[in-house]
């Protein structure tokens, strides 16, 4: 077995789980499905992870509504890569690219790519997002996934979330500087964001997809669809 890196963790068991941390010990296999298989994890990681089933989802929506043109896909902010191993499972891409900038975090994100067996198809980029991405400019085969830090849990506390107090990045920055690569965006953001908000962003003559998506019908979070995607998705639920 791997030796496991300093601050990064194998937990085996509920008692070597932080206490802050145990109802994600109990949601531990409908976060990752090979749990037990071996994931490296950081604590803070179980805030950021996208649920392996939602993960999924997004990966299918992506793959079934995005252009034929477009051949490459980029993650740019992978974490410990839940979102970048479904992508790559889904087999639509040419490339996956995987933007980390932590890198503990990142070594997690590897390693848990070969327990799922798609390592070697998933491009590792160590830095910035907003530098790292910057390679892409004038490539149009490209589209953008992006589950940003949402601040902490405090979004929840509020009915509609105000998306330009988003932090470290507010929604403008975030749509502003992707889409300078890429047309077609996908952002991954709280479940209660403020659409109004989300819509300013869109020409009068486009629509815009915006999907739920719910574990046990319980929404989790929203993925808003920027660009040329072609698919009808009402909000709906993801099977455990």
């Amino acid at each position: 077995m791997e030796e496991v890196p300093d601050g990064i963790h194998q937990w085996l068991s509920v008692d070597q789980f932080p206490g802050h941390l145990q109802k994600y010990w109990f949601q531990r296999f409908k976060i990752w499905d090979k749990y037990d298989k071996g994931i490296w994890m950081t604590e803070d990681a179980w805030f950021g992870v996208t649920p392996e089933p939602i993960a999924n989802k997004i990966a299918a929506h992506i793959a079934e509504s995005a252009p034929k043109a477009k051949t490459v896909i980029i993650d740019a902010f992978a974490g410990v890569g839940g979102n970048a191993i479904a992508l790559a499972r889904s087999g639509r891409w040419e490339r996956v690219f995987a933007i980390e900038k932590d890198p503990k975090t990142l070594k997690c994100a590897k390693h848990n790519a070969e327990i799922y067996g798609v390592a070697n198809k998933i491009f590792w980029l160590a830095g910035d997002c907003f530098e790292a991405i910057s390679r892409f400019v004038g490539q149009e085969n490209t589209i953008i996934f992006a589950s940003p830090p949402w601040g902490g849990t405090s979004y929840g506390e509020d009915d509609i979330f105000d998306l330009t107090k988003m932090e470290p990045y507010n929604l403008d920055k975030l749509y502003k500087s992707f889409t300078k690569y890429s047309k077609e965006l996908v952002l991954y953001l709280p479940r209660n964001s403020d659409l109004n908000q989300i819509a300013k962003y869109v020409p009068e003559d486009q629509k815009l997809e915006v999907a739920h998506y719910a574990i046990m019908g319980a929404s989790k979070a929203l993925c808003a669809y920027f660009g040329d995607f072609n698919f009808d998705v009402a909000e709906e639920e993801v099977e455990e």
